[in-house]
């Protein structure tokens, strides 16, 4: 099967496992394209991450969600990086559980091709154009979508337990990008 991985590194050859915020060390694939390209556009320090896409109905084509105006010009104009192409059989990877398209690998994993990205904006909007990929802008988005996003955002600074750590990078986004987000975790 053909994987993708994105990311900001140049010259892989062999894409190992690293340490995210999951249970051990992994690396990251995707059967979509568009998806590595996501990450190459994290708008926050690892070991956090902040990728707001999805699927609906089923449908394979991945959407970005702006949970704010204008957030994916913001977090991927001039942002450049690299898709990585792996050749791998079944038997190295393990689906990942809540995304139906993430693949994980324990073992290193040869890269086949590399495609480089100049402009992860660019890119992302040729996708939308060939049908690849929407893009759920904020205006868009009903008061209830809006909710259940922020919501998903409030579990996962208190999964975090980011009230202890309100200056690592991900809380510090909330704060700036989202602070009515930040005011519900702090209040709940």
């Amino acid at each position: 099967m053909i994987l993708y991985h994105g990311s900001n590194t140049a010259n892989i050859k062999i894409l190992k496992p690293n340490q995210a915020d999951h249970d051990r060390p992994y690396v990251y694939m995707t059967t979509i394209d568009v998806v590595a390209a996501f990450y190459l556009c994290n708008a926050v320090e690892r070991p956090y991450y902040w990728f707001p896409y999805g699927f609906e109905n089923g449908n394979s084509v991945p959407i970005y969600h702006e949970l704010y105006p204008n957030a994916l010009k913001e977090v991927s104009d001039g942002v450049s990086g690299y898709i990585y192409e792996v050749h791998a059989s079944e038997e190295q990877v393990i689906p990942f559980k809540n995304i139906p398209c993430a693949r994980l690998a324990t073992e290193p994993v040869e890269v086949a091709e590399c495609i480089r990205v100049e402009n992860a904006y660019d890119l992302l909007i040729d996708y939308v154009n060939q049908g690849k990929m929407r893009i759920g802008r904020f205006e868009d988005k009903s008061a209830k979508q809006l909710e259940w996003w922020y919501s998903t955002c409030v579990e996962y600074l208190k999964e975090k337990k980011m009230i202890e750590t309100p200056d690592c990078s991900y809380a510090v986004f909330i704060k700036e990008k989202l602070p009515q987000v930040w005011e519900k975790y702090i209040n709940s």
